[in-house]
C-alpha cells in the first residue's frame, strides 16, 4: 500500500511537471507570437507613416508674396493665394493650388512682363514650371498668350503647350493648337495654325 502510495504522488508531481513546463512553453510562445506580432506591427506602420509624412507640405502659406532683387533693383514678385511646399517629395515642388501671377521689371522698377494662371506647380530638381487653367502671359512688347496649360523649362530657356493658344497682338490675332517659343515668348511657332485675323488700328 505504501509502494502504491508512493507511486501515485511520483506520478501526480511528474504530471505537474508536465502541466508547468507545458504552461511554460506556451505562454513562451504566446510571447514570442505577440513580440512578432506587434514588431510586424510598428513595421507595417512605418512605411505608411513615411508615406504620410511624405504626403504633408513642409510649408503651407496664405496669401503670399516673394520678391526678388538684384544689386537691390527689384526683378521679379511671385503672389498667390496659397502656397503648398513639399521637401520630402522625391521629386520635391512647389505647388499653387489657387493660382499664381508672376511679373517681371525692368531696371527702372517698371512692369515689363507677367504670367497668370488657376494654377500651378514649380519642379525643384527639373527647373521647370507648369501653369494651367486661364492661362494668361504678356511679353515686353506686350503681346498676350492665352491657353489652358503652358509648360517653363527652366534650364532649356524655352516653354511650350499641346493645348489651344491665341496670340494678342497690337494689329492680329493668331490662334492655334500647341505652340513651342523662348522662355521670353519673342520667337515662337504655333504648331497647327487655325487662323490670323488682322485688326483695323482705326476702328
Amino acid at each position: 500500500m505504501k509502494q502504491q502510495k508512493y507511486d501515485s504522488v511520483n506520478t501526480t508531481a511528474y504530471k505537474f511537471k508536465i502541466l508547468i513546463k507545458s504552461s511554460i512553453a506556451a505562454l513562451s510562445l504566446g510571447a514570442a507570437m505577440l513580440l512578432l506580432s506587434c514588431q510586424s506591427k510598428v513595421e507595417a506602420d512605418l512605411p505608411s507613416k513615411l508615406i504620410e509624412q511624405e504626403e504633408l507640405p513642409t510649408v503651407d502659406a496664405n496669401n503670399f508674396e516673394m520678391t526678388y532683387t538684384d544689386s537691390g533693383v527689384v526683378r521679379y514678385r511671385l503672389t498667390t493665394p496659397r502656397l503648398l511646399q513639399y521637401d520630402n517629395k522625391k521629386e520635391p515642388y512647389t505647388e499653387f493650388p489657387d493660382g499664381f501671377h508672376i511679373v517681371e521689371f525692368d531696371k527702372n522698377e517698371k512692369i515689363t512682363s507677367g504670367i497668370s494662371a488657376n494654377y500651378g506647380k514649380h519642379f525643384e530638381k527639373e527647373q521647370k514650371w507648369v501653369a494651367i487653367g486661364n492661362v494668361v502671359a504678356v511679353n515686353a512688347d506686350g503681346d498676350t498668350l492665352k491657353t489652358e496649360k503652358l509648360t517653363w523649362l527652366q534650364k532649356e530657356k524655352r516653354i511650350f503647350s499641346d493645348k489651344y493658344v491665341r496670340i494678342i497682338r497690337s494689329d492680329q490675332v493668331i490662334t492655334g493648337i500647341g505652340l513651342e517659343s523662348d522662355e521670353n515668348l519673342k520667337n515662337w511657332k504655333i504648331l497647327q495654325p487655325k487662323g490670323t485675323l488682322y485688326v483695323n488700328e482705326d476702328q
